[in-house]
């Protein structure tokens, strides 16, 4: 875990609760670099993906497919897994209809997928964050954007009220996504086209932090997270 002084700067982040229970893995972490994607795009500057992962930190088991063509995105620990709400507020967008597309971890597989990334953004936000949900902490923002959700499984609709802890959907593969996992971001807008990317960071029992690149989360199924400190391969 990193301290979000050394992850974002002199920034305030906007503190939110994970939206994930069991183990997961950090990846694209703003507490390795910033913009965590590679672009500030969408307002994805301190953005992070959230994979869950078995105890041996395996996101799935791995097969010929895994090594050599696309999979089932059921094959994963997180496809189906609970989506929380990691921040009380209003819900302004519940975008569904997605569909859940097969999962990518072979590199052969990956190049073609790539090759269509120009495209997906050109069809809007529904073709790269897939199913998402958007919840308003005040009537100005800051929005928390959660992404990647299975088709079919949210639970809350534009306008209600949610608390953070809440289940709001499935984690799923929609989107610009290659095996299923949950993107979280927080903005200033929900104006894609000119929204602006703001800091966060996630209550823990060491306080507000944020994971490192590979590094395990544990949350209990009730509880504050916890930190697992190792890197697994």
């Amino acid at each position: 875990m990193e301290p979000v002084s050394e992850a974002q700067g002199d920034l305030q982040p906007v503190l939110l609760t994970y939206p994930l229970e069991g183990s997961f893995r950090a990846r694209n972490s703003p507490a390795r670099r910033v913009p965590s994607h590679g672009t500030h795009l969408m307002g994805t500057t301190f953005a992070i993906d959230l994979i869950p992962v078995d105890a041996r930190g395996r996101a799935a088991r791995w097969s010929w497919r895994a090594a050599l063509a696309t999979e089932p995105p059921e094959g994963f620990i997180g496809f189906g897994a609970t989506v929380f709400a990691p921040a009380t507020g209003t819900v302004v967008v519940a975008h569904d209809g997605e569909a859940d597309h097969e999962a990518r971890r072979s590199q052969f597989s990956l190049v073609a997928y790539m090759a269509g990334q120009a495209a997906r953004a050109q069809r809007g936000v529904g073709a790269i964050a897939g199913n998402h949900v958007v919840v308003a902490l005040d009537d100005g923002g800051p929005f928390v954007l959660v992404a990647h959700l299975r088709n079919g499984s949210q639970l809350v609709e534009v306008g209600e009220r949610v608390k953070a802890g809440q289940p709001i959907a499935q984690c799923g593969n929609s989107g610009n996504s290659t095996q299923p996992h949950v993107h979280v971001q927080v903005t200033d807008s929900i104006d894609w086209s000119r929204a602006r990317g703001l800091p966060l960071a996630f209550e823990t029992t060491d306080g507000a932090q944020l994971p490192a690149e590979s590094h395990i989360v544990v949350v209990p199924r009730s509880g504050p997270a916890q930190a697992r400190g190792d890197r697994l391969p």
